[in-house]
């Protein structure tokens, strides 16, 4: 995706085991298209070489104020003015200390302190021992560098080198490379709240067998992704998927169209935007067997229908999505004549935004094509990763809203 393209950022390292996962999270960045400076403390050598760092980034590992290699041989000044961001990972209770004081008597500490604030972020990975991270020292250091400007990207839970398990480890490089690419997106939806539904339903006609489709949602989930990296507060309801939750996504889960509806309409109702992503079906068997309808010999069942609520219908006629309170998008799956169903369901449903797409060559593809329909017209996005053309419909949306009120 080189979803960090022209970005660059400094990688700095303090002293902790977990500076072994810095190894993989400064790969994570050149992989997504962005250069990257290692800053060590001396504390970090301990725990992986220069060497290591430099080959992963691909650029001369920086340790010491002194680095006579920059011209001026004010390496705090130039690595810091060159940065997009400054991300610390690992970043010691130590050296949250030392930011707090505004200590600078070595290169990283004294970078930090020398970046242009209103310019470069200073992210902040912490990784301590479960205690460390639980004293209260720590939480009001944390308090004093997020008042300071400063981002803290949180900690995961679990077994720690020490021996001990709890809060306090580094999250994952994965985890940190969502989170850090998330806050260089822009934040059109800064203070929104979107509700986004994703995948198909599973209409049960016994314990064992059900109906539903080919869904993945893949669509859905980067839908929500791109809200959140919008700036939105998200909430994703999902039917019966094994898609990992984005990064800062409520998620709830659910499996028939009703219970879909349930917690779809409880959702909308403080919600400034509702995406319909998921392919509900229309309908269900009427009747559900208490136990597996058994093969007997006397031929297959005959299995009556009835009609699911239709979910967007529902949301886009209350009073909130008629007074546009709610911006409602919707999603059509089409087989054929995608122009033409596509923008009848946008009239029929009485929805500002319709994106229609051809059902089988999305569903389980990590890459789609959409049309965009709304009463102005038409527009195409051509095929592309699901997230990408996620980004571009969340900018639709955006564009689309009112301002929000002060």
């Amino acid at each position: 995706m080189d979803d960090l393209a022209g970005k660059h950022i400094v990688l700095g390292l303090t002293g902790g085991i977990a500076c072994y996962k810095a190894a993989e999270l400064c790969r994570g960045f050149v992989k997504e298209g962005a250069t990257v400076q290692v800053v060590m403390t001396d504390a970090a050598a301990q725990f992986i070489t220069q060497v290591t760092m430099q080959a992963l980034s691909g650029r001369p590992v920086f340790g010491s104020q002194w680095d006579a290699r920059e011209a001026n041989n004010m390496p705090h000044i130039n690595l810091s003015r060159e940065a997009d961001a400054i991300v610390i990972a690992p970043c010691s209770a130590d050296f949250m200390a030392r930011l707090v004081h505004g200590r600078a008597d070595e290169l990283l500490s004294l970078m930090c302190l020398a970046r242009p604030i209103e310019r470069v972020p200073l992210l902040l990975a912490p990784a301590m021992n479960r205690e460390m991270w639980a004293h209260p020292a720590t939480h009001r250091n944390m308090a004093q560098l997020a008042q300071d400007g400063a981002t803290i990207l949180g900690v995961g839970s679990g077994f720690q080198a020490c021996g001990e398990t709890g809060d306090g480890r580094m999250l994952e490089p994965a985890e940190l490379l969502e989170d850090i690419v998330a806050f260089l997106q822009p934040k059109p939806l800064r203070g929104r709240r979107v509700v986004v539904t994703a995948g198909p339903t599973f209409e049960a006609m016994d314990p064992i067998r059900g109906i539903t489709n080919h869904s993945s949602g893949k669509m859905g989930f980067a839908i929500a992704r791109a809200a959140r990296e919008a700036g939105a507060e998200v909430t994703l309801v999902a039917g019966p998927v094994h898609q990992p939750t984005p990064r800062g996504v409520r998620r709830i889960d659910v499996q028939s169209a009703r219970q879909m509806l349930d917690a779809t309409v409880g959702a909308v109702a403080q919600a400034d935007v509702f995406v319909a992503t998921a392919a509900v079906a229309d309908w269900r068997p009427a009747m559900q067997s208490e136990h597996k309808i058994k093969k007997d010999g006397s031929g297959p069942p005959t299995v009556a229908f009835a009609e699911n609520p239709d979910i967007l219908a529902t949301v886009a006629q209350s009073d909130r999505a008629r007074s546009r309170e709610l911006f409602c998008v919707g999603f059509a799956a089409e087989t054929r004549d995608l122009l033409a169903n596509a923008q009848a369901k946008r009239a029929r449903k009485g929805i500002p935004l319709l994106a229609g797409n051809i059902g089988q060559l999305t569903f389980g593809q990590d890459d789609n094509q959409l049309l965009l329909v709304d009463e102005q017209g038409t527009q195409e996005l051509p095929r592309a990763p699901k997230l990408q053309l996620a980004r571009t419909l969340v900018a639709e949306i955006a564009r689309r809203l009112a301002p929000v009120r002060p």
